[in-house]
């Protein structure tokens, strides 16, 4: 670090965590005026001076506070732990202008104020396509059937209780929105890393692994080469998947999340776990695995979760999640307080394996320096990156581009409009690009 410590550099929190009840219902109510109003009124709120200090020395470490003279809370205060009072604004937060459809409804997760590569459960994003339901364990089944009987000897349903008993296995895995940084393929500069990129998460979920199953039904691999899920909620979701992501153990049937049974908005009590694929595949609720010889064209993969490409088709079934990185510190609506060190951090991901590489650009991709890289590097997980940065006080432009293990390098945007255009809305893995001007204003712009 050298000197680097001696200029340790400031930096103000994202606005988001500190905005009142009243700009939050706004910004729900998809008021995009207000929404920057509001961040303007948190971010000038959160510039007042830190109290002065005693000639003498920081008053707040010479004399003991309160909590340090007197007897704290008992255990039965808080039976199941809670985040500190001061955190909590640390929130899940509805997009502004999306308009709630029979329930359907979308979440961000926090990424600027989360550490490491863990979501925790609370925070994970949330999509729901019918609102979401606390099912009842002792009630919710799971079918495995055939869509012909040479596909699968021995059907079956299997209880809570069955699946449980089972041999289980526990992996860390990323699941993104296959919509995650859509508005940006539009030029929608929306203000934070929660908007750009929240639809994002990773927890350690625990489950049966789904080929463990199939076999346990009698299935023929040689005939059945796709499943079909389906979820238990209104809107009856139903994905394809490719036999061959199956046959490799990785796709889970998963009750456990982050160490407890999952929570309701996300699945409670069984959910798919396909790692690497967009979310919408994860399907929560499940309550039937069909096997069968061809993909089956459902409504959310024959109108929904496609490419439109330049040339006027549709690219159907681009599942996988290709590798992608977003710096969360700094990002857009946070602020350097003053010129000096910065541990710039951020996050990396790719559907197809490792992370390799992270290289992190302060003038907009001209230069790139190599970050470091947090082990242990898990599979389809996500992984934190750092790199030492020192701020001069002068106009920057920070990126990170990732690199996985087959050799993928995450694409700028105009090496990403090339090849896809720019009328999609899914599966956007372009480098973004957070603006610090001179007051340490950080903002969302994009860089071709």
């Amino acid at each position: 670090m050298g000197d680097l410590s001696n200029k340790p550099g400031r930096l103000q929190r994202a606005p988001e965590n500190f905005l009142t009840e009243e700009q939050v219902k706004a910004v729900g109510a998809g008021r995009r005026d207000f929404m920057r109003k509001s961040f303007l009124a948190a971010s000038a709120a959160m510039m007042a001076p830190v109290a002065a200090r005693a000639v003498e020395g920081d008053p707040e470490i010479l004399n003991l506070p309160p909590w340090s003279t007197t007897l704290g809370l008992p255990v039965a205060t808080n039976p199941y732990g809670q985040p500190s009072k001061y955190e909590s604004q640390l929130l899940r937060r509805e997009s502004p202008g999306l308009t709630r459809v029979g329930g359907a409804s979308v979440s961000f997760a926090p990424l600027q104020g989360l550490f490491g590569i863990i979501t925790p459960s609370g925070l994970h994003f949330e999509r729901h396509h019918q609102g979401w339901h606390d099912v009842d364990p002792a009630r919710h089944r799971l079918m495995i059937n055939g869509s012909d009987p040479a596909f699968l000897k021995k059907p079956k349903v299997y209880t809570m209780d069955q699946l449980m008993r089972l041999p289980s296995v526990s992996r860390i895995h990323f699941i993104e929105c296959g919509a995650n940084t859509g508005l940006e393929w539009g030029n929608v500069a929306v203000p934070t890393v929660q908007y750009t990129h929240g639809m994002l998460s990773c927890s350690e979920f625990t489950g049966v692994p789904l080929k463990l199953l199939l076999e346990d039904c009698g299935v023929d691999y040689k005939k059945a080469r796709y499943v079909l899920a389906e979820g238990a909620d209104g809107s009856s979701m139903t994905r394809t998947i490719p036999m061959e992501m199956v046959e490799n153990g990785e796709v889970l049937v998963a009750y456990g999340m982050n160490g407890e049974m999952l929570r309701p908005e996300n699945g409670y009590p069984l959910r798919l776990v396909v790692p690497g694929v967009q979310g919408v595949s994860w399907v929560k609720w499940l309550r039937r695995i069909e096997v069968g010889d061809k993909p089956y064209a459902t409504k959310d993969e024959a109108v929904h979760y496609i490419d439109l490409m330049p040339d006027g088709l549709h690219r159907q079934y681009t599942s996988v999640q290709e590798c992608k990185s977003v710096i969360t510190t700094p990002s857009g609506g946070q602020r350097l307080l003053e010129q000096g060190f910065y541990n710039v951090s951020g996050l990396a991901w790719s559907g197809r394996g490792k992370v390799t590489r992270v290289d992190v650009s302060f003038d907009g991709g001209i230069n790139w320096k190599t970050a470091r890289i947090e082990g242990p590097v898990q599979n389809k997980a996500l992984t934190r990156f750092n790199v030492d940065w020192v701020w001069d006080g002068k106009p920057a432009i920070l990126q990170s581009r990732a690199m996985d293990e087959t050799g993928y390098v995450q694409p700028s945007y105009g090496q990403l409009r090339a090849v896809r255009g720019t009328k999609s809305i899914y599966h956007n893995n372009a480098i973004q690009s957070w603006k610090i001007v001179e007051s340490g204003e950080v903002s969302n712009v994009q860089v071709l």
